[in-house]
């Protein structure tokens, strides 16, 4: 519950401590914050009769309202409050921000509020997306910036940088601890984000992070994408990773207008575990199981139903009227999880997705370049197989084999390059440049360790119980490192003077670059097995294969820009 109840409770404190009707006014990135953990009817409750956006030009004059504002301190939302203090539309001003304000900041609000309207001006640290209970994204503007070298956007990367600074800097802050911080040697802007982190915490604000709590400090543990780039290119078969992949989750929101006929309150559905019991239960489960527990899920709704058509007697009517919101919750929950489920099959079916992952599982699990440069060779003969699924394929065996088969790499290069003419070759050479075997840090193949060979052939031995789920994200093997007290300090140094005094019982991993959802499902797996360490993890944005190529083509883009213009 950590994440959603600590956005909870700010959100709550922000509202109830305000009587009578309010107008609530959010951002473009804190609407996010608030729509993840507070539903349109806990906001009526609290009295908020209206939500409306800080750059609205609407000039309505509103003095029976008192305005809630919930933002970034950033400068143009400081600039929109400048403006509108000296004129303003509502009774009063209670004005909440994300994270720490400058001074500057808070003098220019105070030179602005000539009316003498403001009644309090407070900083509360909900400053992420708390997407599950231990899983937060910062939905970060321009995400593909990390890509690119420090030189061919400084403006963009610093203030990519600040944006990341201050979502971790506010975790810390709602968890009232300090951490260590360790990053990943051979990322710049891991290094970068972890200094520029250390240096708000432990010098330029050390007062307010300072929590005088004894006991092992956590860890926080700033990672590069770039370091596992196989996980967010595999299709996904677990429900939630699966939903994000093939339809698409945009804050815990699945947007389901392009799917046929859908009734209008099916239109835009909530995928939340905190909301929905049935999701809760099966987020995590692989489509197969899925399928069997849907199929459950529908026959008790029939029961129900079939116990509504039967009224008899007044008694029954009155029964039937005081579940009939209970039963239209239920209903409308059926045809939700019903509707996304027989769309992903059509897709499976579609896109031959069943034969597509089973080679990107064995390119991405097992060894044998010869049998795997053959399945790839046919998926991409393969009329059938979309332009992105052979694009994928490609890079897939271009990460695992890019030293050993130099030469039938060019030979897929050029195939998919007559195959697909959406997608040039260039940018799988782009992904070797940026995530190639030169650049990472980790095991991702678990070839290089002898520790992590053994581990492999003891799974291969094993047996694998699903073909399709048989992989394992790097960040895996990152937290069993950390439970164990494996992590080196040569590939994740510590900043400054601050050592690890015992194992941490909290860890925060950051990835730069954006998290997936099978990601989280490996963290929520690693919490459940109580093994004393409890991760967190968080990331610029939540990504799947469309969101990880399309920051690829536009980093690889604007670095051939650049060159050319030099």
């Amino acid at each position: 519950m950590v994440l959603i109840s600590a956005a909870r409770d700010y959100i709550t404190r922000m509202l109830q401590d305000i009587s009578g009707m309010k107008v609530l006014i959010l951002d473009s990135q804190t609407v996010s914050v608030v729509s993840v953990v507070f539903s349109q009817s806990d906001l009526l409750q609290k009295e908020v009769f209206l939500v409306e956006m800080v750059d609205s030009t609407s000039k309505e004059s509103m003095s029976h309202l008192k305005a809630v504002y919930f933002l970034r301190p950033t400068s143009e939302n400081i600039q929109h409050l400048r403006r509108q203090l000296p004129r303003p539309r509502f009774g009063e001003y209670h004005l909440f921000f994300s994270n720490i304000l400058k001074d500057t900041q808070i003098h220019i609000l105070a030179d602005s509020d000539e009316q003498e309207v403001v009644k309090q001006v407070q900083e509360f640290y909900a400053d992420f997306v708390a997407v599950d209970p231990y899983y937060f994204s910062l939905n970060t503007p321009l995400n593909h910036v990390y890509m690119l070298p420090a030189v061919v956007d400084p403006s963009s990367l610093q203030n990519y940088c600040d944006r990341v600074v201050d979502g971790i800097a506010a975790i810390f802050l709602a968890l009232k601890r300090r951490p260590v911080i360790r990053y990943q040697r051979t990322s710049d802007i891991a290094k970068r984000i972890a200094q520029e982190s250390a240096k708000l915490m432990y010098q330029q604000e050390s007062g307010l992070f300072d929590f005088r709590r004894s006991g092992i400090s956590p860890l926080l543990l700033v990672v590069d994408r770039r370091d596992d780039p196989v996980t967010p290119l595999l299709n996904q078969w677990t429900y939630q990773a699966m939903v994000h992949e093939l339809i698409g989750i945009e804050d815990n929101k699945v947007d389901l207008r392009n799917i046929g006929k859908i009734s209008k309150d099916q239109q835009e559905v909530v995928l939340s575990s905190e909301q929905d019991a049935f999701f809760k239960a099966n987020m995590y489960e692989n489509f197969g199981d899925l399928g069997m527990n849907i199929k459950r899920m529908v026959d008790e709704f029939q029961q129900v139903a079939k116990s509504n058509q039967n009224i008899q007697t007044i008694e029954d009517m009155a029964k039937f009227v005081d579940n009939y919101p209970e039963y239209r919750k239920m209903q409308g929950n059926v045809s939700k999880h019903v509707t996304m489920v027989t769309e992903m099959s059509k897709l499976v079916e579609e896109r031959k997705l069943m034969l597509v992952s089973q080679t990107e599982q064995e390119l991405a699990c097992n060894g044998g370049q010869v049998a795997a440069f053959e399945a790839v060779v046919n998926l991409l003969n393969d009329e059938s197989i979309s332009d992105i699924d052979r694009l994928r394929l490609v890079m897939l065996y271009a990460l695992r084999y890019e030293k050993e088969s130099p030469v039938q790499l060019m030979q897929l290069f050029n195939k998919l390059a007559s195959r697909s003419a959406k997608y040039k070759s260039g940018l799988v050479q782009f992904l070797l440049k940026q995530a190639g075997v030169d650049k990472r840090t980790g095991d991702l193949y678990g070839n290089r360790d002898l520790l992590n060979i053994a581990r492999n052939m003891a799974r291969g031995l094993k047996g694998i119980e699903n073909v399709y789920t048989q992989h394992q994200p790097l960040l895996f093997q990152t937290m069993e490192s950390i439970t164990k007290g494996r992590l080196r300090d040569v590939d994740y140094p510590l900043i400054g003077n601050h050592f690890q005094q015992g194992r941490p019982q909290d860890v925060v991993i950051f990835i730069v670059g954006g998290t997936t959802y099978e990601e989280a499902r490996a963290v929520a797996l690693q919490n459940a097995s109580n093994s004393g360490t409890r991760f967190i993890l968080g990331g610029s944005v939540v990504l799947n294969s469309k969101r990880f190529l399309k920051d690829l083509e536009e980093a690889q883009r604007i670095v051939r820009f650049s060159t050319n213009a030099v």
